[in-house]
């Protein structure tokens, strides 16, 4: 299986098809990338006009339209933004260059003056009731019908003129064409309730649609738009937070919320980072230590050296990030398009039969059958199934932002619901990936304390991380240090070096050979801590061994209950790992593992993703550098501990921006439950405007009815939508 592939486009074509979206192969030369706002756009509607004016240009050559954030991105050839932007200019839609920063924060259309609209409903019912009183159409009835679509329902006849101007039949269009055929026949209150129940279901739609944008915009507003600063004379100053350059010294108070990336210079506090990495808990800072912009500071004052500029920040990365995968069509909104080009067009040709068929071949009443025909059109917009798939993936892809899960595109929210094999890396992502002494042993009755302040000693002269993790335990057990004469290293084998006035090696196995201190009695004992997985090695003096040490990579506290939790889900795990395979089996053993393979390389690793991906959707999970391969040839690549590192952000599918395994259990789930709610919004849009078509045909709906069904169902996809975010 290869990589599902996003349909973004990274260059212009020479014969894109503008009607779906999608780039042909074809790289069109030159060109270049305009993205626009549009601020009027806010349904499927919009963008089918837009699509109907641009294309068949040769100069244009693929467009990528974002509904939730109302953007669109052009790409075609060089020099025309001007003559785009009077393209889109008779389409009414507030058309602009985009500025930088600006997508988060353009402001919606202006909203529909509700004390007029609230007129129109009155003008609405008061027609329904004079007409029921009186018993048939009049002059009041005509009056307050005509008010009442005039007041609520001129920009619907604005917009339907242009789309009829524009050869496009969308919503407006046919919602006007309905209208005023059902005036044309008599049906003035009907008519006139239509047009304001529609507006009215527009505008909720529209609020409605605006809970998607803000979960986008709330991961901006995280970051705070100044920041105090420390200014040449020494004196702090608030500063724009986009005006502060890198390695300025910048101060965060108790409480406050941390402006930039950066590192810590001075003070130490508890820092709450899961609006960047998803922790639940607080992460102790000190001197070193790197902070996120976003997070909150929560007990102590700290000084920090800014790192990233305010738009090269994480958090920045993670918004675009986000607002690039949403561009990303995934596999169900392909379907879904590809389906609303030909389903308005069959029903109009449906609409068209049911008014002249009837009459003209089997005598049927003229305007019984027209007025049939035109709550068709009422029903025909796709806009309900249209809409629907993007919120979901919007809201998935904000809900997984949250929790510390950066996913590249709605096509791996999709897609992660089918893994069953999950490929993990040992080091950094099973375990911690710094070696910490795991056993101590003072051998032929030797002092344990005395041994011990001698290996320490040794270790403490030397780089390496296995003398580095003894070194580390003697230090945290206070463990005073003597000093060294005469120490080097041995490549291979260890140090040695003279303490108080005796020679002594720190080293492997290979070493004790050399020396010719080893027995058989020792050998078992090695044997028996390198079975586990644990790198061994002694102490040895003038008279033989005095100590041995075993040192491990220690398992995360994490990573048992997350392969527990992806064996809940089904998904079986393998590790691969560069270690030998005694440590591979040994880890593998202790969280649960299914399978393990050791003394891989990076080709190695490859090749085993390969295998499993010849026979079922796999993932891989890596530090996002090293395992590229693996990770590039898995259906899904998983980053672990992506926070800061620009490498892991931009080469993953999904970037987990803490070392939190389980964040892929998290994941899979919402994948499954972003499936399951996209398939619920395609069968209520699909059943219900089959169930109104049929009541249409046979004379059982009427228009209003009508208009509840489409934009009722726009609606109830849209909220069902949303429900995503709540996990």
């Amino acid at each position: 299986m290869k990589k599902p592939e996003s349909d973004k486009c990274c260059a212009g074509t020479k014969s894109p098809d503008l009607a779906s979206g999608e780039p042909s192969s074809a790289i069109e030369i030159g060109g270049e990338t305009t993205r626009l706002l549009i601020a009027k756009m806010d349904c499927p509607t919009e963008e089918s006009l837009i699509r109907g004016k641009l294309s068949g240009r040769d100069d244009i050559y693929h467009l990528d339209f974002n509904l939730v954030q109302r953007t669109l991105e052009v790409r075609h050839a060089e020099g025309m933004q001007d003559e785009l932007l009077a393209l889109l200019k008779p389409l009414d839609l507030d058309a602009r260059l985009e500025n930088a920063g600006e997508a988060e924060t353009a402001p919606p259309p202006a909203a529909a003056n509700w004390w007029i609209l609230g007129g129109a409903a009155i003008a609405a019912v008061a027609s329904e009731v004079v007409y029921w009183l009186q018993g048939g159409n009049n002059w009041l009835v005509m009056l307050l019908a005509l008010a009442a679509i005039a007041s609520g329902g001129l920009k619907t006849y604005k917009k339907g003129w242009i789309a009829l101007r524009n050869r496009n039949l969308n919503m407006n269009a046919l919602m006007s064409i309905a209208v005023t055929g059902a005036l044309l026949i008599g049906h003035w209150p009907e008519a006139a309730m239509v047009m304001v129940l529609f507006t009215l279901a527009e505008l909720i739609e529209a609020k409605s649609l605006d809970r998607a944008r803000n979960a986008i915009r709330e991961l901006l507003a995280l970051a705070p738009e100044t920041a105090t600063v420390q200014a040449e004379d020494g004196s702090w100053v608030e500063t724009d937070a986009k005006q502060v350059p890198i390695s300025s010294r910048v101060r965060v108070r108790p409480g406050e919320r941390i402006a930039l990336d950066g590192d810590v210079l001075d003070g130490e506090s508890a820092v709450d980072q899961a609006p960047i990495t998803g922790e639940s808990l607080p992460v102790d800072k000190a001197p070193g230590d790197q902070l996120f912009a976003g997070s909150i500071n929560e007990s102590g004052a700290l000084e920090y050296r800014v790192t990233a500029a305010a738009d090269n920040s994480t958090l920045a990365r993670i918004i675009h990030a986000v607002e690039a995968a949403q561009g990303s069509r995934a596999p169900t909104q392909r379907f879904v398009d590809s389906f609303a080009r030909w389903y308005t067009p069959l029903v109009l040709v449906v609409a068209i039969a049911t008014a002249v068929v009837p009459p003209l071949l089997f005598g049927g009443a003229w305007l019984e059958w027209v007025y049939r025909a035109l709550v068709l059109l009422v029903i025909a917009c796709p806009c309900a199934l249209v809409i629907a798939t993007p919120v979901t993936i919007v809201s998935g892809l904000a809900a997984a932002a949250r929790q510390g899960i950066l996913i590249k595109g709605g096509v791996y929210l999709e897609e992660g619901r089918r893994l069953r094999w999950l490929a993990l890396d040992k080091t950094g992502t099973i375990t911690r990936g710094e070696p910490s002494q795991t056993d101590f042993e003072p051998w032929a009755k030797n002092d344990a304390n005395e041994v011990r302040i001698l290996a320490a000693s040794l270790a403490a002269r030397s780089d390496h991380p296995v003398s580095m993790a003894i070194a580390r335990a003697a230090q945290d057990d206070n463990i005073a240090l003597r000093e060294v004469r005469a120490f080097s290293a041995l490549a291979g084998r260890g140090v040695k070096g003279e303490i108080d006035g005796e020679n002594l090696h720190l080293g492997n196995h290979r070493l004790v050979e050399e020396l010719g201190t080893c027995t058989k009695e020792l050998k078992q004992r090695l044997g028996s801590l390198e079975s586990q997985g644990k790198t061994v090695i002694m102490l040895v003096g003038e008279t033989g061994v005095l100590a041995i040490f075993a040192v491990a990579d220690t398992v995360k506290d994490t990573s048992r209950e997350a392969i527990a939790e992806l064996h809940d889900l089904d998904v079986k795990t393998i590790m691969l790992t560069g270690d030998n395979p005694h440590t591979a089996e040994a880890i593998a053993k202790q969280v649960g593992i299914d399978r393990a393979q050791g003394n891989l390389l990076p080709q190695d690793k490859l090749q085993a993703v390969e295998a499993l991906t010849e026979h079922s959707h796999t993932g891989m999970v890596g530090d996002g550098i090293n395992d590229a391969p693996a990770l590039a040839r898995a259906n899904i690549g998983f980053a672990m501990g992506a926070a800061g590192t620009d490498t892991a952000i931009e080469t993953a599918d999904v970037a987990l921006m803490d070392d939190n395994l389980s964040k892929i259990a998290t994941f899979i789930r919402l994948s499954r439950n972003t499936s399951r709610i996209l398939k619920q919004n395609i069968a209520l849009a699909l059943g219900i405007k089959a169930v109104f078509l049929l009541l249409a045909f046979t004379g059982q709906a009427s228009m209003w009815m009508a208009v509840f069904a489409d934009m009722g169902t726009s609606l109830l996809v849209v909220f069902n939508g949303l429900r995503v975010m709540r996990q």
